[in-house]
């Protein structure tokens, strides 16, 4: 079901190497992946989580993109994952041919392992297409306008559809545009700026329940705020807000797993477990709640 044959003809993408087209998934079993590209990647990602300076960052990328290069020429870029590092390494270029270069190899990544997630894809996607000045068709890319309001990069909502963008872990259309209100909407940590406490702004926000809401109450905006908490010591605030995140979203087994962990981090073993067996209930395949429970009993 390879629908991304419609972005060949609108990229034109030359083929990948003959030699690397020809392996086999037999062969791609007995290949090891390639521990360069797999360091290259993790020293790609340090570079920004560490806010390293801007023009260091950038030199290192084209230092990490010109070896990229002569791993493909010598042919010692093989598995799915070489190929998806590769191409998150040219993800972080700095034009439309870093970004087709991306697209390329997590075609090929995906080619060689079905089963992987293509949201990536569709991200690299969506770049390439803004980078040459046509609109993107999966909807991954927004922006801040100067008056700090958040808007869709502009867009072909035409060119896929729906299941489309779900088969590719985006979206759907109607997705985006709750989604763009939310981004639009207040943060529960301007209340905390302003000086309230995690009461009162649970307050505010049971008050505002059945209206349409003036703050971003997202599953996993709504969970970092809990974690965030949790990693400042303040644990008896952080389990306010797990608690009220089960009750915004009581189908979401992450819900129930983020306040089972802050439970027992707090030493209340009894709800805990209550709270991993509903999120295993919610989810049989969360291995994390599995684990957990079989180490408390």
């Amino acid at each position: 079901m390879r629908r991304i044959l419609l972005l060949a003809i609108i990229i034109g993408f030359v083929s990948c190497d003959s030699k690397n087209r020809k392996t086999s998934n037999v062969a791609q079993e007995k290949v090891d992946d390639n521990p360069e590209l797999i360091e290259m990647f993790k020293n790609d990602q340090a570079d920004r989580t560490n806010h390293i300076d801007w023009n260091i960052r950038q030199r290192n990328d084209s230092i990490r993109e010109a070896r990229v290069y002569e791993l493909l020429d010598s042919n010692k870029v093989h598995t799915s994952l070489d190929f998806e590092n590769a191409a998150l390494i040219f993800h972080h270029g700095e034009d439309s041919v870093a970004y087709g270069m991306a697209v390329k190899l997590m075609n090929k990544s995906i080619e060689l392992d079905s089963t992987k997630n293509k949201w990536f894809l569709a991200v690299l996607t969506d770049r390439y297409l803004l980078s040459i000045n046509k609109p993107q068709i999966y909807g991954t890319h927004y922006k801040r306008l100067e008056n700090n309001i958040v808007v869709r990069e502009e867009m072909d909502s035409t060119k896929i559809t729906d299941a489309e963008r779900i088969e590719y872990g985006v979206e759907t259309l109607a997705e985006q545009r709750e989604k763009i209100k939310n981004l639009n909407r207040k943060k529960l940590t301007d209340l905390l700026d302003e000086g309230k406490t995690i009461d009162e702004i649970i307050l505010i926000v049971k008050q505002g329940e059945g209206k349409e809401p003036q703050f971003d109450l997202r599953e996993n905006w709504m969970n970092n705020f809990g974690y965030q908490l949790l990693n400042q010591g303040d644990k008896e605030d952080a389990l306010k807000i797990f608690k009220l995140n089960t009750e915004l979203h009581p189908n979401a087994s992450n819900t129930f797993d983020s306040y089972g962990e802050c439970l027992l981090d707090l030493g209340d073993k009894e709800n805990a477990i209550i709270a991993y067996k509903k999120s295993l209930e919610l989810n049989p395949k969360n291995e994390n709640a599995k684990k957990i429970l079989s180490e408390i009993k």
